[in-house]
């Protein structure tokens, strides 16, 4: 990671620009990683905010954004996205905007749009070179309507539509690999427990032009069933067992901003969550937890 102004907590913006009084869940991960992407990047910006749960965030006619806000359908926010840039640029070369008027253009997904409905236009975008940041608040399900499965969800969680023993039958499609295969200017995992990683990965995003991805894993109350107050524990936890492994794409090269060490057994994580108490009751799955384990443990024995 290149040089950077966060060393400290303490270098962290010390209030937050976006307001409050939403109608956001408690503890909710998305929001929390939101807060302190905005707090870094600024008023200037315009928000191009795909349908899911942040579109909860502005409820007509009022928006917690000090700057634009657009919403979008889940399936074209990049396109939406395409629009404002397109039309920033064309004021720019009349001369109806200054280089200082100019706005970041920010796509705001959840895991639905990001994963599978939006994929289609993203690729779009990012073949085009797109100008654009896109940050996905990746809760791991579709959460805005109950937490059915996605193609974010884990294997073996229960949601809404994967009710069996077993929990979901699929596998997390890997999202930072689809992102860096098109070869953008920048891709990174985050997660809103370690923030000063996110800083560092918001101020080299905001640094550079081009198709950028921020993907950060949120911590869901309600749909991984745990209490609100427990959010920063869970996202830790998905750290330290190496179950979120936090990394970043740039020039072509993947490098991990985070090891665990030691690691800590995935069941710590998996435990703490309802989505997935069918593994440990009424007697413990340890067939599945150690396939959960291994497929962990060959993804880090790769790294080092």
């Amino acid at each position: 990671m290149s040089e950077t102004t966060y060393q400290r907590l303490k270098d962290l913006p010390a209030y937050h620009i976006l307001g409050t009084g939403t109608p956001m869940c408690a503890g909710c991960g998305g929001l929390a990683t939101l807060h302190e992407v905005y707090d870094i990047l600024g008023e200037k910006c315009v928000i191009v905010n795909a349908a899911g749960c942040m579109t909860l965030l502005s409820v007509y006619p009022c928006t917690p954004f000090r700057g634009s806000w657009l919403y979008t359908a889940m399936a074209c926010a990049p396109a939406g996205a395409q629009g404002v840039r397109d039309g920033l640029d064309i004021l720019k070369k009349k001369g109806r905007l200054s280089q200082e008027e100019d706005l970041e253009v920010v796509v705001l997904t959840g895991d639905g749009s990001a994963y599978g409905m939006g994929l289609s236009a993203t690729s779009g975008a990012m073949d085009r070179e797109l100008d654009f940041l896109y940050l996905c608040y990746d809760n791991e399900g579709y959460g805005n309507t109950g937490q059915q499965f996605s193609a974010a969800t884990p294997h073996a969680a229960r949601t809404a539509t994967s009710k069996g023993s077993l929990g979901y039958p699929g596998y997390k499609k890997d999202l930072f690999a689809i992102w860096a295969a098109h070869r953008p200017s920048y891709v990174a995992t985050v997660v809103a427990a370690e923030p000063l990683d996110l800083a560092r990965k918001i101020e080299a995003a905001g640094k550079l032009s081009g198709p950028r991805l921020i993907l950060a894993l949120s911590p869901c109350p309600t749909g991984w069933e745990y209490e609100p107050s427990a959010t920063v524990e869970i996202g830790k936890l998905a750290v330290q067992t190496g179950i979120w492994p936090l990394k970043e794409y740039v020039d072509g090269k993947v490098t991990h901003t985070k090891i665990p060490h030691p690691r800590l057994p995935v069941r710590e994580y998996l435990k703490a969550q309802g989505r997935f108490h069918h593994l440990f009751a009424p007697r413990e799955n340890r067939g599945l937890i150690a396939e959960i384990q291994a497929r962990v443990d060959r993804y880090w024995q790769e790294v080092l």
